[in-house]
């Protein structure tokens, strides 16, 4: 369905995208292409991060720091999954988007297969070191002899059914690729909206429901992903799929694997390089205390959750290369990105200034411990200060993605986290005495560095030329 000539509505506008009837961004307006594409992925992405959100909330509600803390260790864990499962999820945006360009949908379609084969695989082994090691992960983590004794079960679960973080993430990336942004959305509020109503209740406990406390969390987020992933499957083999799975897709294909493991193994590596790298500073935090740790990751659950559409806005952009490249239109992919970036430091520039103004009134919604409060909003008003740059990075380094060239995002994350950050952050909490503050400097002092470095790379303009 096409877009009339008319000016339409912003509520026509949101219809559209929200029914998600354009799959094809090839020709037409750029800024309606953004819209489009934008409005259901920053949906999709909302839905993600509300996981997290509603676990942090509610087990704080237990007045257990010990709890608290389990789930922030467990989920430093787990960055390591969801890395995965994007660059896999990124790998088959890749490769749909660039066969869908192409206006060959049974190609698209096989690389998604191949995509889902290969994280069913990836989740049985992380499945498997779940169930074996759950305790000696958190103590590797840091976590005290209290916390392993009595919460572990929380770990247990999230990494024994990781296979609903790797299937939602890797079959939303083909519904992007295709340019199906909005059945990715449905089925995240389909999770979503079934965790929202069994986090309290499993946590808490109602009636004949027992209270199953930190572990109840776990066990109501994996029902549902679990349902999200089961409405995935059924919406991929059903008429209204954009490319539909049939019994002719599921045929391997030494090319098309090759393919999706050349492109997802870059873009998997470069989202462990930044994950990882997100560990150490956990472990960097760690020794300044409890607060200043619950005040860091309260803190960095606000900024996730508000640059939602920034990360919406940067897979739009990486769809429109994809899509574009694959139709030999090399110049509208570029046209696409900077426009993307121009709007997303748009928005980011307005979220920096309710960062500096509210910080204090924002950290209080999670907790009224002062000092916790305190490093909250320390973390929000000093890693804010480079959002304009971070606006055009996020958008460059999923454009790259989008062609994939994960080569180039690849190489940025390990100089820029591993050889600046990591050590950056050491330097200036630990030898320089600045504290939980010099971890928040060594974000965003990284962070534009990996920008600016960005765009200069992408304006050389190599990854027009990457064949996948």
């Amino acid at each position: 369905m096409k877009v009339s000539s008319k000016s339409p509505s912003i509520f026509s506008l949101l219809k559209l995208a929200l029914r998600g009837d354009q799959q094809e961004f090839t020709d037409g307006s750029i800024n309606l292409a953004i819209f489009l594409l934008s409005v259901p992925m920053i949906l999709e992405m909302a839905m993600e991060a509300l996981f997290a959100i509603a676990d942090v909330f509610y087990v704080s509600r237990l007045n257990d720091n010990d709890a608290l803390a389990t789930v922030v260790l467990t989920e430093s864990m787990l960055t390591l999954v969801y890395s995965v499962a994007m660059g896999m999820g990124m790998g088959a945006t890749a490769l749909v988007a660039r066969r869908t360009g192409e206006k060959n949908r049974a190609a698209a379609a096989h690389a998604g297969v191949q995509a889902i084969y290969l994280g069913l695989g990836v989740s049985l082994v992380i499945a498997v070191v779940g169930m074996l090691a759950s305790d000696d992960l958190l103590r590797l983590m840091g976590a005290d002899a209290n916390v392993v004794a009595h919460y572990a079960g929380y770990t247990y679960w999230m990494l024994t059914g990781n296979v609903t973080i790797m299937m939602l993430f890797i079959v939303n990336g083909i519904f992007r690729g295709a340019g199906d942004a909005s059945a990715a959305m449905r089925a995240l509020i389909i999770a979503n909206g079934v965790n929202l109503v069994l986090d309290p209740l499993l946590i808490f406990g109602l009636g004949p429901v027992p209270a199953f406390g930190v572990e109840g969390a776990a066990i109501a987020t994996n029902i549902g992903r679990g349902l999200g992933v089961l409405y995935q499957i059924y919406y991929l083999s059903s008429a209204h799929s954009v490319i539909r799975i049939d019994a002719r897709s599921l045929m391997p294909k030494s090319e098309t694997i090759a393919n999706l493991l050349k492109v997802s193994a870059g873009a998997i590596a470069q989202f462990l390089i930044g994950s990882a790298s997100w560990i150490f500073l956990v472990r960097i935090m760690a020794p300044f205390g409890s607060a200043a740790l619950a005040g860091y990751t309260i803190a960095i659950r606000i900024i996730v959750f508000a640059i939602l559409p920034s990360w919406g806005m940067a897979n739009a952009a990486a769809t429109l290369v994809g899509q574009n490249l694959g139709a030999g239109k090399a110049d509208r992919a570029e046209r696409s990105v900077w426009r993307t970036g121009f709007i997303n430091m748009l928005f980011l520039a307005a979220v920096t200034v309710v960062f500096l103004l509210f910080a204090q009134d924002i950290v209080g919604l999670f907790t009224v411990d002062e000092e916790v409060l305190f490093h909250g909003k320390r973390c929000l008003q000093v890693v804010s200060a480079g959002y304009c740059f971070y606006a055009y990075g996020m958008v460059i380094n999923q454009s790259f993605n989008g062609a994939g060239d994960t080569r180039t995002p690849t190489i940025l994350s390990f100089v820029g986290f591993w050889l600046f950050q990591v050590p950056f952050a050491y330097v200036m909490a630990k030898s320089l005495g600045f504290g939980p503050d010099g971890v928040y400097i060594a974000i965003v002092t990284a962070e534009t560095a990996m920008a600016i470095a960005g765009i200069l790379l992408f304006r050389m303009g190599k990854w027009k030329a990457v064949r996948v």
